[in-house]
């Protein structure tokens, strides 16, 4: 907590993932604001993934803490005081229903965050009725304004995405994961894969709607170009640890650490 008695919506102290007896990743601290986007960047095997799976629940933690701020009950799911929650304390129920409510994950290959062969709107409005929505026009109506609002012609929210391109399945995966109104998003290599062209128009959207909506993200790639496009602040990983953190326009044109540099000029240089 700050002197002026903000609370971050993600603070990581000390966390880390072992994988036997090696550490993916390990001593990892930092906080994460509402509204802040940060770049987790790094080569392959640098223990990047990792950690977004940990802070996604969808690895353990093993060592340290990983807490986040609701204003929900963990048991009941009611809403009261806004408090920080140790994610390692809660059950699975518990994760289960902060993925409902509170948090999206943007997938690499949207074929493992979409329903392949069910339509465009069907995936977009299978969350709202996970969060109790059941009148189907209006369902069918939110969807249509989501998948416009990303870009997808209304006339096609009865294709599937199985039928579409990747830049048009990443776009159908977008609105899945906020049309429900979640505070934070996970992306994995969101942009990777696709055309030069098409990641532009795909970034564009996003840092559009993150200003618009106010969310937080935690977003992995390996381009340095998109974390400087779309973040606030990036970590540098190298060998599971965060060499350098910061700014994202003061850690790519003032690099500190050896490696960053190296990552900085390699791009320049390509």
């Amino acid at each position: 907590m700050t002197a002026d008695g903000s609370t971050p919506l993600l603070s990581v102290t000390g966390a880390g993932h072992r994988y036997g007896e090696k550490f993916g990743c390990r001593d990892v601290d930092f906080d994460l604001w509402p509204g802040e986007v940060l770049a987790i960047v790094g080569e392959s095997g640098s223990g990047k993934s990792t950690l977004l799976g940990m802070l996604s629940q969808r690895l353990t933690t093993d060592e340290g803490s990983i807490r986040y701020r609701t204003t929900r009950d963990a048991a009941s799911g009611e809403r009261g005081g806004e408090h920080l929650v140790d994610l390692a304390a809660l059950s699975e129920r518990e994760v289960r229903r902060l993925w409902r409510t509170d948090w999206g994950f943007v997938h690499q290959n949207a074929a493992e965050g979409l329903r392949m062969h069910v339509s465009a709107g069907g995936n977009v409005g299978e969350p709202l009725m996970a969060n109790g929505a059941r009148h189907y026009g209006r369902i069918r109506e939110q969807a249509a304004q989501w998948l416009e609002r990303v870009e997808i012609p209304r006339e096609r929210m009865d294709d599937t995405p199985a039928t579409f391109s990747g830049g048009m399945r990443q776009r159908v995966q977008i609105a899945r994961n906020l049309v429900f109104g979640p505070k934070l998003v996970f992306m994995d290599e969101p942009t990777s894969g696709l055309d030069v062209s098409v990641q532009a128009r795909l970034l564009d959207l996003i840092r559009s709607l993150v200003a618009d909506l106010g969310l937080a993200v935690v977003i992995v790639t390996h381009d340095l170009a998109v974390a400087r496009l779309i973040s606030h602040r990036t970590l540098v990983m190298k060998d599971g640890a965060v060499i350098e953190s910061g700014l994202t326009d003061r850690v790519l044109d003032d690099p500190q650490a050896p490696y960053t540099q190296l990552l900085v000029s390699s791009i320049l240089q390509g």
